[in-house]
């Protein structure tokens, strides 16, 4: 579990709670049902209404990144990628067909049979290329789902704030009705802005990241391969690859 994740979710909440406490508010002044159900609600809504379904199960899925993160480990893969290279140094690309069976990695394993099938260096890249890209951008339009959410949610809390000067509004002779009203406006808009400041934007920026990490190693990959196609010597292309590490 990323528990840096988890620590900025406390910090982040702690703090709002924090400061509303030490200015003399109550932890159930910022608790308000009708509040709440306006701006998750009414956020959830809209996003779903400008997502495919295809990418809202994305999206979806992708959720647990935010507290475990896909392992990309750039070493690693560059140390594989140098046996292959030696493998085939040494049994020639045919000797590759037994790794490329026992690859779990579909990309590694495409990679791998495009080299035993003899293809050239540029259709290999070619074809590489085409799966990272849209692969890429297959998980980022389901990011959008909670990038959209940060947008829609800080308007959604506005909307409530009208709302609930609407009720104000109406019952203006009615004393003890004004409090309720004005609760919902004020409350309505802290949860749209905190909402999407402290957990929707910062995930779906979260999100970016280990696209961009995935991304990152797919591409060393493909050099990787291209190399071998190539004929370069392993440690030349241990060398090359060294430049991905951070």
């Amino acid at each position: 579990m990323d528990l840096l994740s988890v620590l900025g979710v406390v910090i982040g909440f702690a703090a709002l709670l924090g400061g509303n406490f030490i200015e003399g508010g109550s932890w159930g002044s910022l608790a308000n049902g009708p509040a709440a159900l306006i701006v998750i609600g009414g956020t959830i809504g809209a996003a779903m209404l400008q997502t495919p379904m295809a990418g809202l199960k994305r999206a979806l899925s992708l959720f647990k990144w935010i507290f475990k993160p896909p392992r990309v480990q750039f070493k690693q893969g560059i140390t594989r990628v140098v046996g292959w290279a030696k493998s085939a140094r040494r049994d020639g690309l045919l000797g590759l067909e037994n790794i490329a069976e026992r690859e779990r990695d579909k990309f590694c394993r495409k990679g791998l049979q495009l080299l035993v099938d003899g293809s050239e260096p540029e259709v290999i890249r070619h074809v590489l290329e085409t799966d990272l890209i849209v692969a890429e951008q297959r998980d980022s339009e389901a990011v959008q789902f909670y990038e959209s959410m940060g947008g829609y949610a800080p308007t959604i809390g506005i909307i409530g704030a009208v709302m609930g000067l609407i009720h104000v509004m109406q019952h203006l002779s009615n004393p003890a009705e004004l409090g309720p009203g004005i609760a919902i406006a004020f409350v309505a808009t802290i949860y749209g802005v905190a909402f999407a400041n402290l957990l929707l934007l910062p995930i779906a920026n979260k999100l970016k990241a280990c696209i961009r990490q995935q991304s990152q190693y797919r591409e060393l990959l493909i050099e990787g391969i291209i190399s071998i196609a190539d004929g370069e010597n392993p440690r030349a292309i241990e060398m090359k690859l060294s430049g991905y590490l951070h």
